[in-house]
């Protein structure tokens, strides 16, 4: 059995961070864009253009970023799709083809852009949690080979770490097909003033927190999560609407 699906059926729900209930894991679609040069606010114009044709199609509207700093990509396009089955159903890809010349438009300001199916948080807490942000954390791994299913515990302590502290904690994406990536997650914020909190968090509540989690000490966090990846790429983006 592929190791992805041993990691599901192992109790991968990948629900957000801090919801008790096992349920079903949501398919998702990644994208990220780099826009052509000197085309960037087209391409967010044609984002915002885009949004009301999706209720059409009978498609959940994507969440959309825009990197502030960090890794190249200048947008994440986050889509909820559900199921493979009904984001392939044949009545929706032929109104979906209805659109194609929108998406045309998109494609000519477009440099670069890739896309990686991912399972994810139920869809009504990511929806709650985009609404009230307003700037996230974006961390994207390549794990070592053999170090999936360890990565995505890792994350998971990582969340428990930050519950204590009340801190947010990050919605965990795991790839089903695509891009290269095997794991995302996103830390939703107010702003950037509510992501920079954590520095004034005493440093003793942070090693109770850590250890509380399973990590040795907190300042061995970011040495441990390096034993289980191979790349790591850390993003700032605000948001899109």
């Amino acid at each position: 059995m592929p190791l992805r699906l041993l990691i599901l059926s192992a109790g991968l729900t990948v629900i957000m961070a801090g919801s008790a209930a096992s349920q079903t894991p949501y398919l998702y679609k990644a994208r990220l864009v780099q826009a052509a040069p000197g085309r960037l606010l087209d391409v967010i114009d044609l984002v915002k253009v885009m949004q009301p044709g999706y209720k059409e199609v009978g498609d959940e509207a994507p969440f959309v970023m825009r990197h502030s700093q960090g890794d190249h990509w200048d947008l994440l396009l986050l889509f909820p799709i559900k199921s493979y089955s009904e984001y392939y159903s044949a009545e929706r890809v032929a109104k979906r083809k209805q659109q194609q010349s929108a998406w045309s438009s998109f494609d000519a300001a477009v440099a670069w852009q890739e896309d990686v199916f991912v399972f994810g948080p139920p869809l009504d807490e990511l929806k709650t949690a985009f609404a009230a942000a307003g700037f996230f954390h974006v961390e994207m791994f390549h794990s070592l080979p053999a170090k999936q299913a360890e990565l995505f515990k890792e994350r998971e302590m990582e969340n428990a770490y930050q519950k204590t502290l009340k801190r947010p904690e990050n919605f965990i994406f795991v790839r089903d097909q695509g891009a290269a990536w095997d794991l995302f997650t996103i830390g939703a914020f107010r702003d950037l003033k509510h992501f920079a909190e954590s520095a004034n968090i005493p440093a003793e509540e942070q090693e109770a927190a850590a250890k509380a989690a399973g990590f040795v000490s907190a300042s061995r966090i970011g040495p441990y999560l390096r034993t289980l990846i191979s790349s790591h790429h850390d993003t700032l983006a605000v948001s899109v609407r």
